[in-house]
């Protein structure tokens, strides 16, 4: 058994919280939400863990893990351990080990996938830092990953910051997986010849090429509501693929399939394009295209001069 505090007891830190008791580790968790949190506070989590510490942080990206970092750099002692586990960039990740290694405590960057069917599945896990702290929290990670062999869910994938870049890199990958689902979902819709879009995509989850667990997830959303009526095309992006584009900047890396994804993304977010406004006017310019106007009248078509 392993004793751990958790810091951060949202959808993906609750239910981990719960695998990791089922497995029998003793979890202490603090969370805001006095109603899921087992501890007033950060100070009386860490007080109530015995020596040698380990500290798992779950919060969101940010100030609030910065923040959660400089405290517990405060709270713990040499000989401690902070695992850091959301989805910080991986550039922090330096200047969070920096700053603990000051008072002689460990830290380790995991990315962690698996969302909120992690707490039954079990999450992916992608490590970066020393050795000894990945081999001191094995049982942890252990316990948090799916049944099976360790490499196909588990990877130390380097030092300081490899697990958040491992974790970033896959958050890009989804993104163009999304989209290339996305868009043969709307192809299936818009085709007069097919009569059962979620039949098609159900057909496709065995034996197919292109079968996954987000195909399974499409297959479960519109076999509820075929044509998501209730929902509207609007989609945030959690940073991690805008980061990965910069990333393949940096290193020369083409990346269109993500880049793509990550500017669909943008698109969504504007009910009337400034940019697609520009191409319908410069259509009617050179061509004399029609146009569609707000007030429902075309504009004059240009004459030569």
């Amino acid at each position: 058994m392993t004793q751990l505090g958790l810091v951060g007891l949202g959808k993906m830190g609750h239910a981990m919280r719960g695998r990791l008791r089922a497995a029998g580790h003793d979890v202490i968790g603090y969370d805001h939400d006095k109603a899921v949190s087992d501890t007033d506070s950060v100070a009386d989590l860490v007080s109530r863990l015995a020596n040698p510490r380990i500290v798992w942080v779950m919060v969101p990206p940010g100030d609030p893990t910065r923040g959660t970092v400089a405290e517990l750099a405060d709270l713990l002692t040499e000989g401690d351990l902070v695992i850091e586990g959301g989805n910080s960039r991986y550039d922090e990740d330096k200047a969070h080990a920096d700053l603990l290694a000051g008072s002689g405590i460990g830290y380790l960057d995991v990315g962690v996938s698996g969302g909120v069917w992690g707490g039954d599945a079990g999450y992916a896990l992608m490590v970066g830092g020393e050795s000894t702290d990945v081999q001191r929290a094995m049982p942890v990670f252990d316990a948090l990953r799916p049944e099976g062999p360790r490499a196909e869910s588990f990877v130390h994938a380097g030092g300081v910051g490899a697990g958040h870049f491992a974790k970033m890199v896959h958050n890009g990958i989804e993104y163009g997986l999304m989209q290339a689902y996305a868009e043969g979902y709307e192809l299936l819709c818009s085709a007069e010849a097919i009569t059962d879009v979620p039949g098609v995509l159900t057909a496709w989850s065995r034996g197919t090429v292109v079968r996954s667990w987000l195909l399974d997830l499409l297959i479960r959303a519109v076999s509820e509501e075929p044509d998501l009526g209730s929902i509207r095309g609007y989609v945030n992006d959690s940073g991690e693929g805008r980061w990965t584009v910069e990333e393949a900047i940096k290193h020369s890396v083409a990346a269109p399939v993500i880049t793509a994804a990550l500017y669909a993304r943008f698109g969504s977010r504007q009910d009337d394009s400034p940019a697609m406004k520009a191409v319908a006017a410069l259509r009617n310019q050179f061509g004399g295209h029609a146009v569609s106007t707000v007030d429902g009248h075309a504009p004059t078509a240009p004459t030569a001069d």
